[in-house]
């Protein structure tokens, strides 16, 4: 779910229940947070207007003075988060505009990985069947397929690469472990065949409709799991 629809969402029911909005906020904890805002605004509210009524008149004057006071500061509220809503769709069509523009893969590739390194440190044991079932799901790669197992693949999920839905994985290398991106290829994307970093190495080519982008720590690693792509990959 694109960050403009997510947000639309939220601001509308934060307690949204489709599967898609749910596996937003679990693969992103910027998401999870403003959840957790938006559901501590909305405790905040009922917890005031949850006041017992006293029986006796005057009392009950004061509590209808304190409830039109919190009526006006609701009033308040709600706007803010109207106006928030206002700045956030229009953030969302720059955003948007700014997707539509030519994708340096190579830059996405190092800053993905960057920006997740967390999952070189899953070590589970993914068969290439799984892979293959991620693969169906891409609309233009949906004849794209492994006929064996490349290699050892830890990690197996979707990724966004500035709008276009692809596969990340994480696959043994002969040494150490290498990100591999499948990109279904675009017009609008620019592709290098080798690029690098401070701190990563990485190797792109075209096959079969897919842009495949290998990022590593070493070019030992990457060539290694390039042969196995190549071997496997349809």
């Amino acid at each position: 779910m694109d960050e403009l629809k997510f947000r639309r969402q939220a601001y509308a029911d934060p307690h949204h229940q489709s599967p898609e909005f749910i596996q937003a906020i679990k693969e992103d904890p910027k998401k999870a947070a403003f959840i957790d805002e938006l559901n501590s605004l909305d405790q905040q509210i009922e917890n005031a207007l949850h006041i017992d009524v006293p029986s006796d008149l005057s009392d009950k004057l004061l509590l209808n003075q304190q409830l039109r006071q919190h009526q006006g500061q609701r009033k308040k509220t709600a706007f803010s988060i109207a106006l928030a809503a206002s700045v956030a769709f229009i953030a969302g069509i720059s955003f948007t505009l700014f997707r539509l523009g030519p994708v340096d893969l190579s830059a996405h590739a190092l800053a993905h990985v960057h920006h997740e390194e967390q999952t070189l440190s899953i070590n589970d044991n993914i068969p290439y069947q799984a892979v293959n079932e991620k693969l169906a799901q891409l609309t233009q790669l949906s004849h794209a397929k492994f006929t064996q197992q490349p290699g050892k693949v830890f990690y197996n999920t979707f990724c966004d690469f500035q709008g276009v839905k692809s596969l990340h994985l994480v696959m043994q290398g002969e040494q150490g472990k290498v990100t591999l991106f499948i990109v279904p290829s675009e017009d609008r994307m620019q592709l290098q065949s080798a690029f690098a970093d401070n701190k990563l190495k990485g190797l792109g080519f075209k096959m079969d409709g897919a842009y495949m982008l290998l990022v590593g720590d070493n070019t030992q690693d990457i060539n290694y799991v390039k042969n196995e792509i190549k071997q496997s990959f349809i």
